[in-house]
This record gives C-alpha cells, structure tokens and sequence, in this order.
C-alpha cells in the first residue's frame, strides 16, 4: 500500500473513533435529560462509529500495513437543544463525508482499487447517515417543541 494511503486511512479511523465519542457525549447529554429514546438511538450510533473504525483497521491489518491509535480533542458535552444536537451531528456527518470523499480521490489518484473498493461502502454509509440526521431534524422542527415524547418513544425502537 501507498504510505500516503496508509496515513490517511490511520487518520480517517482516528477520526470515525472520535466520532462515537461525540456520539458517546450526546448520548449521555439525552439520558442526563430522561429522553431514553434519543439516549438509545446515540448508543446505536456511537456503536457503528466504533465499527466504522475498526473496518478500517481490520483493512489496513489485512493490508499487512501498521494501525496507528491516536488522541483526539474532547467532544462537546452541553448543548441548549435537542435540536442544536441534530444540527451539530448532521453538520459532523458532512464533515466526515468530506473526509471520505478526499480518501476516495487519493485512493483514485493512486489507482489503489482495493482501497476503492472499501472507501465505496463509506461512501453508501455516509449517504445514509446525512439523510437519518436531515429527517430528525426536520421531524424536530415539525414538532414545533410539542411531541417530544412521542419521537422519543420512536427512537427508542431503533435496532442495532
């Protein structure tokens, strides 16, 4: 594999890891507020965040390439809404399709198709992720501060 590919993918596994701490935060802000549908469809998601990182490691491994574990920044902890933590993730879900989409380039740069391959599912993931977060919001937005609980209880069907 091509080193510049290798650190890149180190980074980007780094970053899917500090994802589901973000997650991990806004779980734990739900579960502080007794909203344990929202507390559990975090789980869920900082769940797959910790998956997300360890496909790529598990690549990178079966690449015979070196995994690199590396610290990140204190997620945020505080928010004045249920709706500015919407906002805040969709806005963290475009920044790592960004993120994904500069591996995709590289990876096409340096016609390394395995990487293609496994960046191509990222790619499909992300998609759906945005999407999940764009409808929450706009069903948060819908509800006007009145019903709540009833998305609450609809969250908390999610399966993992």
């Amino acid at each position: 594999m091509n080193e510049k590919m290798v650190k890149a993918m180190n980074k980007q596994l780094n970053f899917e890891l500090e994802s589901a701490h973000v997650y991990l935060a806004m779980q734990n802000y739900f579960a502080a507020m007794s909203l344990t549908g929202f507390e559990h469809w975090f789980n869920v998601q900082y769940k797959e965040e910790v998956e997300h990182a360890e496909k790529f490691m598990e690549y990178l491994n079966d690449r015979g390439e070196r995994v690199e574990v590396t610290g990140f920044p204190s997620p945020k902890n505080e928010f004045s809404s249920v709706l500015e933590v919407l906002e805040t993730s969709l806005n963290h879900e475009k920044e790592v399709t960004r993120r994904i989409h500069a591996l995709m380039d590289l990876a096409i740069e340096l016609k390394d198709y395995p990487s293609m391959s496994l960046l191509q599912w990222y790619v499909d993931e992300q998609v759906e992720e945005e999407a999940n977060f764009s409808m929450l919001i706009d069903k948060v937005k819908m509800m006007d501060g009145k019903g709540l609980y009833m998305l609450d209880r609809e969250l908390g069907k999610r399966e993992e």
